[in-house]
């Protein structure tokens, strides 16, 4: 068993409905090279500009935010349902308090392509590079989303990550 290249969107069902059921990881690294995780509920694979992109949103008060500012290069993790717990648990800690590779013994596995490592436990990964980001601004948002997601006022800052590599657990 390894990894084994795919084409960026052949396992888009299965990344989608893992996300809805559960969430993905995405990890950035800080200066130093250290990983951090993160869940997200948000985001989806496609085609913009000719090139395969994986879209994301982070919150700007997220330490991943600061980490994608710096870095620019990221990558998203499709877990299996064994890491379950550990994904609800990346969606309620901060990387600023706790090492979330640590807390669940999570390898990282060097990326093929961005120097963002991967979560070795788990079964799909998608390396990205950010070409474009944009802010989101409350003027430009139906209201009915911003009542319903953005109460507190803090919105999400839109990653668009070329997806460099992409491959799955044979």
């Amino acid at each position: 068993m390894g990894k084994v290249d795919i084409e960026y969107n052949s396992r888009s069902v299965e990344t989608l409905e893992t996300m809805k059921r559960m969430g993905l990881l995405l990890v950035a690294v800080d200066p130093k090279g250290k990983p951090n995780a993160m869940t997200i509920g948000w985001g989806s694979p496609g085609i913009i500009w000719r090139r395969p992109i994986f879209t994301i949103l982070v919150r700007v008060s997220r330490y991943t935010h600061q980490l994608l500012e710096n870095s620019g290069e990221f990558t998203v993790n499709v877990p299996p349902q064994g890491l379950k717990a550990a994904v609800a648990d990346c969606g309620v800690r901060s990387g600023r308090d706790v090492d979330k590779f640590a807390a669940h013994d999570f390898t990282a596995v060097p990326g093929r392509k961005v120097q963002v490592p991967i979560i070795g436990q788990c079964v799909g990964h998608y390396e990205c590079r950010v070409v474009y980001r944009t802010h989101m601004a409350r003027s430009l948002l139906d209201p009915a989303l911003h009542d319903d997601c953005y109460p507190k006022g803090d919105y999400h800052t839109i990653y668009f990550g070329e997806i460099l590599a992409a491959y799955w657990e044979d």
